[in-house]
């Protein structure tokens, strides 16, 4: 099976809807390769180690979360952008991103994967006026204690997470959002819920978890935000019928 790099981007942008979200970056085909597609390789980002990878086992296209072209950096294509750019028009190798439509999306962005893995039930947007909210709420059925938190982010992300605690005893509400979402602690706290889970931590984010007295937890940029391009990669198979691989280049931040 083959489809075009055309069909492709038409597919992931009805699925993703990247027109409804205000974003740092261009979302679709950010490098035009080859026009015939086979085999697809997904990963977090566009990284000269994944793209090595994707040429290594002769992919068409790859897909990530964290693509090229961000708002406010250097636009001229020198050094590193350049190896990267040059790899792929070498290789004639299609690259795809989509960064808040991948977080967002309600059941393979990042935010739904995360829940999903972490048995959060009842999830919602925490801006429950806005669809498009890159936080989301739920609970965990039971309430569950912080040091299970902690050992259940530990199994699954295979990273122990930073945990600020808070005086509540057990975690009965959490909100969550993957990646560098430690801006929205403040927001969070002003609900009343007793944990915030993201990937990232700041030095005043520690004071606001420690004085609105919320379970805080930084799990990792990359390590929460492995899952929706994973699944998406996976849909992608089981839809179009084009192989999909998922390389996961390890990252500790």
């Amino acid at each position: 099976m083959s489809v075009s790099n055309n069909q492709l981007l038409q597919f992931l942008n009805v699925l993703l809807k990247p027109e409804k979200t205000k974003d740092y970056c261009p979302n679709g085909l950010q490098v035009q390769g080859k026009n015939n597609i086979t085999k697809l390789v997904t990963g977090v980002t566009a990284s000269q180690a994944l793209i090595d990878r994707a040429v290594s086992i002769n992919a068409d296209a790859i897909i990530v979360h964290h693509g090229y072209f961000w708002k406010g950096e250097k636009q001229c294509i020198t050094g590193m952008k350049k190896n990267r750019i040059r790899s792929l028009l070498q290789h004639d190798i299609n690259l795809y991103a989509y960064h808040l439509p991948l977080d967002i999306h309600p059941t393979l962005g990042n935010n739904a994967q995360l829940a999903k893995l972490l048995g959060i039930e009842d999830v919602s947007p925490l801006e429950q006026h806005n669809p498009q909210s890159v936080v989301m709420q739920g609970r965990f059925d039971g309430g569950i204690y912080p040091t299970d938190l902690t050992n259940l982010l530990t199994n699954m992300l295979t990273k122990t997470p930073l945990h600020e605690p808070a005086k509540k005893a057990k975690i009965e509400t959490v909100a969550w959002c993957t990646g560098g979402g430690q801006g929205y602690i403040e927001m969070v706290a002003e609900q009343g819920i007793d944990a915030y889970i993201t990937g990232e931590v700041s030095e005043q984010t520690i004071h606001t978890a420690r004085e609105m007295d919320i379970h805080f937890y930084a799990a990792g940029h990359h390590a929460t935000e492995r899952y929706g391009v994973k699944a998406l990669g996976e849909y992608i198979q089981q839809e179009l019928g084009i192989e999909a691989v998922f390389i996961d280049i390890d990252n500790p931040a």
